[in-house]
């Protein structure tokens, strides 16, 4: 009996210190989007993060890359302006996101070394290896939005990255091959 009650008690404590704690952590917005000219060719990311009634918005582009890339990069560097610990609302229209984050998919393929599947290697391991530590830093909540759905910000985050895939000079997207630990242009 005693056993059961210091388990129940143990239980609510700790439920109600991650409820204290998620509550002192700042409380971000972010929405995200990836826009690429072919596939692969000159590519954006941009983010737009809200805190209150702070909103700041970045953004960045490479010469020869993916859709896919531009958008984790989107994350990666939204996460990373971020200063400290924050609850997060991340917004963005990349399924491929929020599917391998929702639907356990990047857990899998680094439980199996990076594999897909049998034969085939997850795609963007370089990107996925620099988001996982964001992901343990801060809380995150992934949602889907649909592009193009007059969603304001989703709009907003798409008009800046298409105008920084636009930018005269960009530089080549750089991939690490993390198998192999070169560095090779251009992008999977």
């Amino acid at each position: 009996m005693i056993d059961r009650i210091s388990l129940h008690f143990y239980q609510f404590f700790e439920f109600t210190y991650e409820t204290i704690e998620n509550a002192s952590m700042k409380q971000v917005t972010i929405y995200t989007d990836g826009a690429c000219s072919g596939n692969p060719g000159p590519g954006g990311w941009s983010a737009i993060l809200l805190f209150g009634e702070t909103k700041k918005e970045i953004s960045g582009g490479f010469a020869n890359t993916t859709n896919n890339r531009m958008e984790l990069l989107a994350v990666i560097n939204a996460l990373s302006h971020l200063k400290e610990t924050c609850k997060v609302t991340l917004f963005t229209d990349s399924q491929y996101i929020v599917k391998a984050i929702n639907e356990g998919w990047l857990e899998k393929w680094k439980a199996n070394n990076w594999k897909r599947n049998k034969r085939e290697m997850a795609l963007n391991i370089d990107l996925w290896q620099k988001l996982l530590p964001l992901l343990i830093k801060h809380t995150i909540e992934f949602r889907w939005t649909r592009g193009h759905a007059n969603d304001m910000l989703n709009e907003r985050c798409d008009e800046l990255a298409v105008l920084a895939s636009r930018e005269k000079n960009l530089p080549e997207d750089i991939r690490e091959n993390s198998e192999e630990g070169t560095m090779f242009p251009g992008a999977l």
